[in-house]
């Protein structure tokens, strides 16, 4: 008998979408007491996009959806997981918006899954694709990080509205015998001594759903804004080193470093402590702000389209986020490259 070749899991398409609307450095100037100076200075952020009113998360993700679907070569029928990492669902508790996503574009009658871990969310997802891939038991699954942050965001705290933005990026996720193909490693790990650091800290069982939990705002996003500055960078570059020396790469060697897209100072900070040149490193958030798990596949989405990103490509993935989470990932990109 033929041995039996091991299953592996490959990084096939990107695809993202990011709503029309774009709230300006200048628009929050007339809401808040902010400058569009302090904003950049303190955060490299220029703008995000803002979803429409009626427009939600599972919309934003069935769009980014489409597009990695499309761009992978497969049917809607090949796909037999559908996994989504969001903060922010359609729905407090159910139905999942994974659920809601497939019902969208079609996919029926397959399993399909929210998690949660704030901004390191679709990282955390390459994982669980990983693992169900590698066991057997799914081919292809569809991973997506959506939010809708300004349904959590108050746009009177000045310290937090003009971080976050809304969109969903998209990727697919498929088995392969090809070893080169394969992901190289997955760091992923969480501390909740930490949990305070940034909380929505209602409607949940902590704070059921009341007048008075709307009256004291417990309903929008939290931070501790210096303390989680602080504590991204140290976490962020000591995972990055840690999985680049178990794997024998040099930092130099990678063409695509994609950080989480919080902040720029912490970007800038992590890559000058990994001695990365400026064309290593992935820059988006300027233009969409932190837009929390859908962050890391938008900012791979703008290097596709861009004509950045080729097939066989190294990226490093690198993630920091509510929980507090944190995750890291090595990877080549499989999928065919854009020509347009």
């Amino acid at each position: 008998m033929s041995p039996i070749k091991p299953i592996y899991a490959a990084f096939r398409s990107i695809g993202a979408y990011v709503p029309e609307k774009i709230l300006s450095n200048a628009d929050l100037e007339k809401m808040v007491d902010t400058t569009d100076e302090w904003i950049v200075k303190r955060t490299g952020i220029k703008e995000r996009h803002i979803a429409a009113e009626d427009e939600y998360t599972s919309d934003m993700a069935a769009k980014a959806c489409e597009l990695a679907i499309e761009r992978s070569g497969l049917s809607k029928d090949e796909i037999d997981l559908v996994l989504c990492a969001t903060v922010t669902p359609d729905y407090f508790n159910m139905p999942s918006t994974a659920c809601l996503i497939s019902d969208k574009i079609g996919i029926r009658d397959v399993q399909a899954f929210d998690i949660s871990a704030a901004c390191s969310g679709f990282v955390y997802l390459l994982t669980i694709a990983k693992a169900f891939i590698e066991s057997g038991m799914k081919k292809n699954v569809l991973v997506v990080g959506a939010e809708k942050f300004s349904s959590v965001v108050d746009y009177t705290d000045r310290s937090t509205c003009i971080l976050f933005g809304d969109g969903a990026g998209a990727a697919v996720i498929s088995a392969t015998s090809n070893k080169d193909e394969a992901f190289i490693d997955i760091h992923a790990s969480a501390d909740g001594s930490y949990a305070d650091f940034l909380v929505t800290p209602a409607p949940g069982a902590v704070h059921p759903a009341s007048q008075e939990v709307i009256d004291q705002g417990l309903n929008f996003v939290q931070m501790k804004g210096n303390e989680t500055f602080k504590l991204a960078v140290k976490t962020l570059t000591k995972d990055v080193k840690e999985i680049l020396a178990k794997n024998n790469i040099n930092a130099n060697d990678i063409p695509h470093f994609i950080p989480h897209q919080a902040n720029y100072r912490i970007i800038k900070a992590v890559g000058d402590a990994l001695k990365m040149r400026e064309d290593q490193v992935v820059l988006t958030v300027g233009k969409y702000g932190n837009t929390s798990a859908a962050s890391i596949p938008m900012a791979l989405n703008d290097i596709w389209e861009s004509g950045r990103l080729q097939t066989g490509d190294l990226m490093l993935l690198d993630t920091f986020g509510g929980g507090l989470t944190w995750a890291s990932a090595l990877l080549p990109f499989t999928g065919k490259s854009n020509t347009k």
